[in-house]
């Protein structure tokens, strides 16, 4: 057994080295097939990551407001809403509170929040000036800039009463002008402090903003146990950003794996053709190995035992090549480091093997209807 084992593996060297040019073009063949296997499947796998950290630039995609769609949120509700947000995926979590309040008789709408958190769930908000610091300081929108001719320096009276009826009023020094294209051009914002100073009513919000790296389905899911989990909280997705997430999304992985099919029907291909030209280059050899005793078996043990080497070897250097690939396409396109799965390099060297493997099966088909005695005359 040990005899003929051995003596296999010096047929299929000595092989493998006498038609060293054509098996390099099949193993170039496989590498390609592998490298480019390796590297969609792994951006496939990471590409959703990336791309909901792109996302986020796009704005907030849950939105929690009070059940009814009447009435505010306390900051215990909007606490215990917050610690249900899975940590790993939330970017950030902003509370806002809208007042009516007035400059010169003119009405405006001021809004109170936490301008760090505004920093991570609206990063899309374009600054002229600086972000409020002190307490005082406010940030108009564009269009209330334009309106009033107000610049940053000036300072901006407001009045107006709260829900009690108790009149307030507080000057506040411009530090900043926002452009978000929205809404918030025609705003008037203030930290959460500030708001509550001026109005006397504290710990209180009309609805908070959250953005969270999860897809369409999560969000779902993350909305269903913050509704059921928080009575007199709605959390409402916000379906242009998720729509656009989940189509994208579909679309890119959908043009993925048809590249990686494309990519691996060319490789079984080459394999194919190659083999195939091996195989009439060895005619006659593999007439006389039939005409000492070499059964069919025998013959087609060898073409595979080729091809599976072929394989493997070619997984391996498409594995090393591919991890280069994804990591510069990573890189160059997202500006961050790819995250490798491990398990996808013996996957890939797997599915080479088994692409390689197949290819065979035709050209070994023909190795085995080879006729010794009609190849042996020349025939």
């Amino acid at each position: 057994m040990k005899t003929n084992t051995s003596f296999l593996w010096r047929m299929l060297f000595s092989s493998l080295v006498r038609r060293r040019s054509r098996l390099l073009v099949a193993l170039l063949g496989i590498s390609i097939g592998a490298t480019v296997l390796l590297a969609l499947v792994t951006l496939c796998y990471d590409i959703p990551r990336q791309l909901a950290r792109e996302f986020r630039s796009y704005g907030a995609n849950l939105v929690f407001v009070q059940s009814g769609g009447t009435g505010r949120l306390t900051t215990d509700m909007l606490d215990k809403a917050k610690s249900l947000l899975p940590p790993k995926a939330l970017v950030g979590f902003t509370p806002f509170r809208y007042e009516s309040v007035r400059c010169h008789m003119l009405p405006y709408t001021a809004v109170g929040t936490d301008f760090a958190s505004v920093k991570l769930t609206s990063p899309y908000w374009r600054l002229e000036g600086a972000w409020p610091s002190a307490p005082g300081e406010l940030l108009i929108g564009s269009d209330v800039a334009e309106a009033t001719g107000l610049s940053t320096g000036r300072t901006m009276p407001l009045d107006g009463r709260n829900e009690s009826q108790a009149r307030y009023e507080k000057e506040f020094k411009i530090v900043g002008i926002v452009t978000s294209g929205g809404v918030e051009d025609g705003f008037l914002f203030m930290s959460m402090a500030d708001m509550e100073e001026m109005t006397g009513e504290k710990m209180v919000a009309d609805l908070a903003e959250a953005s969270l790296s999860s897809s369409n389905t999560e969000l779902m899911t993350i909305a269903s146990s913050v509704r059921q989990e928080v009575p007199g909280i709605d959390p409402r997705l916000v379906t242009r950003v998720t729509r656009s997430e989940e189509t994208v999304m579909t679309k890119l992985t959908a043009l993925v794996y048809l590249v990686t099919l494309v990519v691996l029907t060319l490789t079984m291909i080459c394999v194919a053709t190659t083999m195939m030209t091996v195989v009439l280059e060895r005619r006659k050899e593999i007439g006389l190995k039939k005409a000492i005793g070499a059964d069919n078996r025998r013959v087609a043990k060898e073409f595979l035992t080729e091809g599976l080497i072929l394989g493997i070897l070619g997984g391996l250097i498409g594995s090393f090549c591919g991890l280069i690939f994804a990591r510069v396409v990573s890189e160059s396109v997202f500006g961050r480091p790819l995250t490798p799965e491990p398990l996808l390099i013996p996957l890939t060297i797997i599915v080479s093997a088994i692409v390689t493997v197949i290819a065979c099966l035709a050209p070994v088909q023909r190795a085995v209807d080879v006729e010794p005695a009609l190849v042996l005359r020349g025939e």
